[in-house]
């Protein structure tokens, strides 16, 4: 890559999100902390400025058009071109677990909201910026969960009616995105960072957000002839 990438990292406020910024910009890169609540958002840059990361803030809620609109037009002013993309931000329902016959149907369109078409407006409105990019690299923050072949071949616990389905709509959805970009220097992968421990599931995972964070800085770092639309975790390819 060149000498100076600009990257954007979804809800990189806390969690997975911060060490996937920390760790691209222990890469060199600098990193836009996208994160919807000022004073997190500021907290997390003053905390990876003193690590030595060229960290900015970039105030976006993935779940509001005008506000994604500004944070693209606040990255152009600052770089004119992204060179990576992690739409990491996510929730999971109101209720957990979120079994199918609980969940209703605000529920579900709410965590659709972040999960899905947070990422669609996130993508669409940095795409121009990233196809001024040498390496254009875009990592879609999924889950084992989101496997429908794992989840018929092993337990991952209750029934999901929200957040599982939602993250089988993001698998699904982003290879339609390398389909239509296969024929430009675009790469796009989606990154299963596992059972980690963090408040979206009470701290109950069993592995850091800093193990969680290496498959998403692997794939956002890919050589020009790495993979796209693929599915990736530590161990390699997840199947779908």
């Amino acid at each position: 890559m060149s000498d100076t990438t600009y990257a954007l990292v979804t809800g990189a406020n806390k969690g997975i999100g911060f060490e996937i910024a920390a760790g691209l910009g222990a890469l060199g890169h600098i990193v836009g902390v996208g994160a919807r609540n000022d004073q997190r958002r500021e907290d997390a840059v003053a905390k990876l400025r003193a690590a030595g990361v060229d960290a900015f803030g970039v105030p976006l809620d993935v779940t509001d058009d005008a506000s994604v609109t500004a944070a693209a037009a606040l990255i152009e002013g600052r770089a004119g071109r992204l060179d990576v993309l992690v739409n990491n931000a996510g929730v999971i329902a109101g209720i957990w677990p979120d079994s199918p016959t609980a969940v209703t149907p605000a529920i579900l369109q709410s965590v659709i909201d972040t999960n899905v078409l947070g990422v669609v407006r996130v993508t669409n409105a940095m795409l121009p910026l990233l196809r001024r990019s040498a390496h254009p690299r875009i990592v879609n923050q999924s889950s084992h969960l989101g496997s429908l072949t794992l989840t018929v071949q092993q337990d991952f616990g209750p029934a999901s009616g929200a957040y599982t389905p939602s993250k089988t709509f993001l698998n699904a959805l982003t290879v339609q995105y390398a389909k239509e970009l296969n024929d430009t220097n675009i790469k796009i992968n989606i990154s299963c960072p596992g059972y980690v421990a963090t408040d979206l599931n009470g701290f109950q995972g069993t592995s850091t957000p800093t193990d969680g964070a290496q498959i998403a800085i692997k794939l956002a770092t890919l050589p020009d002839d790495g993979p796209t639309g693929g599915m990736f975790d530590a161990d390699g390819i997840v199947p779908w």
